[in-house]
């Protein structure tokens, strides 16, 4: 947590110049990958526009670091606002890379989507793939940190929970 505080406390000068945020399209179900990679992030919004600043924001915040494998699903395949179960397996299995996949809702139909996508059976999401209960914009900084030095899953979870705890005041 402490890598978190020193990078989100870090002046702007100092920060990582934005990359674009990777936007999953649908993909056709692949083979389960080795465990050997870091592991995934997916932003799930209501709105494409607000997943991919929030990833922007999160990329920026952790300097020079290696990027986190990060996806975005916001929104819905045709641009709207609203959620896609299309959309975030796509994402999900983009950033797959054999460690698992931690998946961040923004709110509501979000979070019952990816709900929904884990308890099919065979789920749609890859193996290893759990759901962040934490804040958008702070739980993305510190699962997109926690990756990108090499946390395991549990590793990343326990961000997001501090995440969830940090006092404003």
């Amino acid at each position: 947590m402490e890598a978190l505080r020193a990078a989100v406390d870090a002046p702007e000068a100092e920060l990582a110049p934005e990359e674009p945020a990777v936007t999953a399209e649908p993909v056709e179900r692949q083979a389960p990958k080795t465990r050997t990679g870091r592991v995934g992030i997916v932003l799930v919004s209501h709105s494409k526009a607000v997943a991919e600043s929030v990833a922007a924001l999160a990329g920026a915040l952790i300097g020079s670091v290696e990027p986190a494998p990060l996806a975005v699903a916001g929104g819905t395949p045709d641009g709207g606002i609203g959620t896609s179960a299309e959309l975030i397996t796509a994402a999900a299995r983009s950033v797959d890379e054999g460690q698992g996949v931690a998946v961040l809702c923004d709110m509501g139909s979000a979070v019952l989507t990816v709900n929904a996508l884990l308890g099919e059976e065979p789920s749609q999401l890859p193996e290893g793939a759990r759901i962040v209960d934490a804040p958008f914009l702070e739980g993305a900084v510190a699962i997109t940190l926690t990756s990108a030095i090499g946390g395991d899953l549990d590793a990343v979870l326990a961000a997001a929970e501090d995440a969830r705890g940090y006092r404003k005041r």
